[in-house]
């Protein structure tokens, strides 16, 4: 039986862009005519969700030019796999991301740091929530492909990489220009299970790779001339970027 997308987790946030919010994580649609960019796709439980969101605007799997990744952490590459299998859809992604997806390694929180970290409010639920939506999965991407070149790629959207490493080597946001949206992925959140803030703000530190790189790269997002932040979890967040990034700033200094 065909998965029953809620009408609450699809938001039209802007012409033709929807936010979709999966199992604790979010993608995003960027709908142009009868094709689609789909930025990443949440986790390996959400694959008929994704289906799901893309007939919700009108769409069949192989209508998606591409599927872009922010990063390879399980809760973003969930159904790229299958997408790529399924329908040939390129999966396009950072350079420095690329043996990331095809699981040359591993850069994701440890059980052992989730354990470490157990005792702070809302990570055990958070990980049993995980662990049942195929957090610790075996997931890879088999031929994940670099961008082309740099600049605007040639999808729908014509969406902008902006390399923001630190969570991961090679997590990327993208910039969507002429809808002045940003998709930040995991470089910029608004909420998490594991959080007890809401707002612009960086995932708890266990997250990163390295923590004080993900710091820095807020800087790359600074300039970014978008109104409206769609991030990798919690909901959309309209205002300038800089300002966004400022109170990320705040929040991760105190």
């Amino acid at each position: 039986m065909p998965y029953v997308l809620p009408d609450d987790d699809i938001v039209h946030v802007r012409d033709q862009v929807y936010l979709v919010t999966g199992s604790n994580t979010n993608w995003v649609i960027v709908k142009e005519g009868n094709s689609a960019t789909l930025i990443d796709t949440g986790y390996p439980g959400d694959h008929d969700k994704v289906l799901a969101s893309l007939a919700s605007v009108g769409l069949a799997p192989g209508d998606v030019t591409a599927v872009l990744v922010t990063h390879a952490h399980n809760d973003h590459i969930g159904a790229a796999e299958r997408l790529r299998s399924a329908h040939g859809t390129p999966v396009l992604m950072h350079a420095e991301e690329v043996p990331h997806a095809r699981r040359e390694f591993l850069q994701q929180v440890s059980v052992g740091r989730v354990l470490a970290n157990a005792w702070r409010p809302g990570v055990l639920p958070w990980a049993v929530h995980a662990v049942r939506s195929g957090g610790t999965a075996h997931v890879p991407v088999a031929e994940p492909r670099p961008f082309p070149a740099p600049g605007p790629l040639d999808l729908p959207g014509a969406p902008v990489p902006v390399h923001t490493p630190g969570h991961t080597d090679g997590h990327c946001a993208y910039h969507l220009p002429g809808a002045g949206v940003l998709v930040s992925g995991d470089a910029l959140v608004t909420a998490h299970p594991t959080s007890r803030t809401s707002g612009p703000q960086l995932l708890p530190d266990m997250f990163h790779t390295d923590r004080e790189r993900a710091l820095g790269a807020l800087a790359r997002l600074e300039d970014v001339d978008a109104d409206l932040v769609l991030p990798g979890h919690g909901p959309s967040h309209r205002g300038a970027v800089r300002e966004a990034v400022s109170r990320a700033r705040e929040q991760a200094a105190r």
